[in-house]
């Protein structure tokens, strides 16, 4: 048996701690798209970030003269974008009623949704690991909404706000299905490209009548969110190319705590009892899932859409 050399421990340390800060800038990009959203709302949020993502994404993915996709490739780009972009604006719009905390939450749910997605679309058959799973994450769910009626300041708008994240899981568990099957057709720089660009096109269909040109203040919010984004994307893709991902998914987890912490200090919220034990049993359903689908048991990460 070969004894781990102290390198050699520290090198399979590193995509651990890459991988964690990934989870920290994506976070930190889900506080600052609360805060735009707050200002100019979720569709100018969303279309002006996927303007910035397209043109720099494309600029990467062009500078290395590429072919361009094939027919077949491109139905796939496009249906992932219109996904995404109900992911997005549901997700968004949500967040801009409810504490970052609890959206975050909420939307781990995602991949016990995958399971059952997995098993309807892909044939696959549903393990007991993945029944408990999704039965912990519907309790957490549970518990998170019964926080919220509970509160005294209870309002419609969080209602609705916990719908539109719930929505948002539902079409995102369907993200991930498509995600595996783009990736075997497409690299990174490509898919991010083309995905930004059609969710482009599509949101710019109803820009004369909801467009709004961001006032200067706002453009550079703007920016750091983008650049955020890829950032994240960048890290968390050098992190699963050089470790397994059973042994960075528990990161994922750590959004959570971001959340707590950034909610806190940029918009003054506090966190229920309720909100920490509904996270606590979804994050014990998805480790249970990971346990039995490590590639589906991924919470979901907005800032990789």
């Amino acid at each position: 048996m070969t004894t781990p050399t102290p390198a050699g421990a520290a090198s399979a340390l590193i995509p651990l701690l890459v991988c964690t800060f990934a989870i920290f800038v994506l976070s930190a990009m889900d506080a600052a798209m609360k805060g735009v959203v707050i200002a100019i709302g979720v569709y100018n949020t969303v279309i002006w970030r996927s303007f910035l993502a397209s043109f720099v994404a494309g600029s990467l993915w062009s500078a290395r003269r590429p072919a361009w996709p094939r027919a077949a490739v491109l139905r796939l780009h496009v249906l992932r974008a219109a996904i995404v972009g109900v992911v997005l604006i549901t997700f968004f719009w949500g967040l801009a009623r409810l504490p970052l905390a609890e959206a975050i939450a909420l939307s781990f749910v995602a991949p016990l949704i995958a399971l059952v997605l997995a098993a309807l679309l892909l044939g696959e058959r549903i393990r007991k690991e993945a029944v408990i799973a999704s039965l912990a994450g519907l309790g957490g769910v549970a518990v998170i909404m019964a926080g919220q009626f509970g509160q005294a300041t209870f309002s419609q708008e969080a209602l609705y706000g916990t719908v539109a994240v719930l929505l948002s899981t539902v079409f995102y568990a369907y993200n991930l299905i498509l995600v595996r099957r783009q990736a075997l057709v497409a690299g990174p720089v490509e898919i991010t490209f083309f995905q930004n660009l059609t969710l482009t096109l599509m949101l710019g269909l109803a820009a004369p009548w909801l467009v709004v040109v961001p006032s200067s203040d706002i453009w550079l919010p703007i920016v750091g969110v983008t650049a955020l984004s890829l950032s994240g994307q960048f890290l968390m893709s050098w992190a699963y190319a050089r470790a397994e991902a059973q042994d960075l998914i528990p990161t994922e987890y750590t959004a959570f705590v971001w959340a707590i912490a950034l909610g806190w200090f940029f918009f003054d919220e506090s966190v229920a009892w309720t909100t920490i034990v509904g996270a606590a049993l979804i994050i014990a359903g998805c480790l249970i899932a990971a346990l039995a689908k490590p590639r589906l048991a991924r919470p979901i990460e907005v800032a990789s859409v």
